[in-house]
């Protein structure tokens, strides 16, 4: 990801590939004045282009079908283009797929009682950064939470300070390579690049949640339609991210089965009555559906509410027990405390809130995306979250750290020690 120009304007391009949705914003990222900066917003993000399009060929963020992937991708970017008025080349692509698993790394450097040097930060940085990762994986995100000086953690910047142990974790993202390549693959035939992805559960914590849960510590559940992400913040990093494979679709294809209707019925029955608690609904309270088969002839039939919401329930309830349990098996639950945040297009069913807090026995809300300019109160809506934080991220991407690979050009030698000073000089000098 290429850091932001600090006094110019930029434009930046975002793609959100969804199952049910494929998401196009372009934006301009205009630089704050010093005194506006805030945590995670040094631009002002103006949305210019926005385009949508029916996800086709695409399951859980999985490419099925290159050709038919293209298409919609090339059409959603075309919309966007054309509403922005300019042509994009990159795009910053949202990851779901990939089966996503955290990591973290960790590396400890001795510094003997001296000042903390730049160099001995950057070095410990890249030995937590090097963490084994499985093969055939990616690495997506590599983000220090947590830097400590003689155990004392919780450190901003200890350049400077005096210890005798530098110690350094970092989350470690990655996901599978296959879903990566064949998504990439879809984008490149539609003439784009990709500039980089970032993953859903990431992209969405930025874009909803409130500097104060971000410190503090909270969840961020992104509920899609074929899956469901999971991301955790704590002081205002990422930490850790997992994904459950149920999402609205599911509910959908639920309605559909049990009530005996096409999918896109249920779809608009699910959206438009649908509900998660059943116990608030009468039985006398009924919604006429056109049953499956020859339309014209079959009369429609009505259905109680209260049926829907009985078929939509144990659904609801088995992705917040899976949910539950993965926080649970993370070891953070402790740090997000009560605190949970609901987003993404699956989680504006009515009920869904009192529903989750049933089940994870926390406190939930539902999260809109923040400060940013340009969009309509439609798209200002939970299901836009990945996108918008996809237009976040250039602002915070610079606080990721990669390990590099050795090399002699950017070999940093021990200025204590007399060797040392002579190979730095012999670095700088030729």
């Amino acid at each position: 990801m290429r850091a932001l120009p600090g006094r110019r304007t930029r434009i930046v391009s975002v793609l959100d590939v969804g199952t049910t949705k494929i998401t196009c914003l372009i934006a301009k990222l205009k630089p704050r004045a010093d005194s506006e900066v805030l945590p995670n917003r040094t631009h002002q993000v103006e949305v210019v282009g926005i385009g949508y399009q029916r996800s086709r060929g695409i399951k859980s963020g999985v490419v099925v079908d290159l050709e038919a992937a293209e298409k919609s991708i090339r059409y959603c970017v075309d919309a966007a283009e054309r509403m922005a008025g300019l042509t994009i080349e990159s795009l910053i692509v949202s990851v779901t797929a990939g089966r996503l698993k955290s990591l973290r790394g960790h590396a400890e450097r001795q510094v003997d009682g001296e000042a903390v040097s730049a160099g001995d930060v950057k070095r410990v940085l890249n030995g937590a950064a090097r963490a084994p990762i499985d093969r055939g994986r990616l690495l997506l995100h590599s983000v220090p939470f947590d830097m400590a000086l003689d155990g004392e953690g919780n450190l901003e910047n200890p350049v400077g300070m005096v210890g005798r142990v530098l110690g350094a974790d970092v989350h470690l993202l990655s996901a599978e390579e296959t879903p990566l390549r064949n998504l990439e693959a879809a984008i490149n035939r539609a003439q784009l690049v990709v500039e980089a992805f970032v993953a859903t559960p990431f992209a969405s914590g930025l874009a909803t949640l409130v500097d104060d849960e971000a410190e503090m510590g909270s969840a961020c559940i992104d509920m899609g339609g074929g899956s469901t992400t999971i991301g955790i913040f704590q002081n205002g990093r990422f930490v850790y991210a997992d994904s459950v494979a149920l999402g609205g679709h599911h509910i959908t294809m639920d309605l559909a089965r049990g009530l005996s209707i096409r999918p896109e019925h249920a779809e608009r029955l699910k959206v438009m009555h649908g509900s998660a608690m059943s116990e608030m609904l009468e039985d006398s309270d009924t919604i006429e559906v056109a049953p499956l088969g020859d339309e014209e002839a079959d009369a429609p039939i009505n259905v109680a509410r209260s049926l829907v919401a009985r078929i939509i329930r144990p659904r609801v309830e088995e992705t917040f027990e899976l949910i539950r349990d993965r926080l649970a098996a993370s070891g953070l639950g402790h740090v997000i405390g009560k605190r949970v945040v609901l987003t993404g297009g699956a989680s504006q069913l009515a009920g869904l809130q009192g529903a989750a807090r049933s089940v994870m026995q926390r406190n939930v809300r539902l999260g809109r995306p923040l400060g940013v300019a340009g969009l309509s109160t439609a798209n200002k809506s939970p299901a836009f979250a990945t996108s918008v934080g996809l237009l976040i991220y250039p602002q915070v991407s610079t606080m990721e750290h990669f390990a590099e690979g050795f090399s002699a050009a950017d070999m940093v030698f021990d200025e204590r020690t007399p060797v040392g000073r002579v190979g730095n000089w012999f670095r700088r000098s030729f």
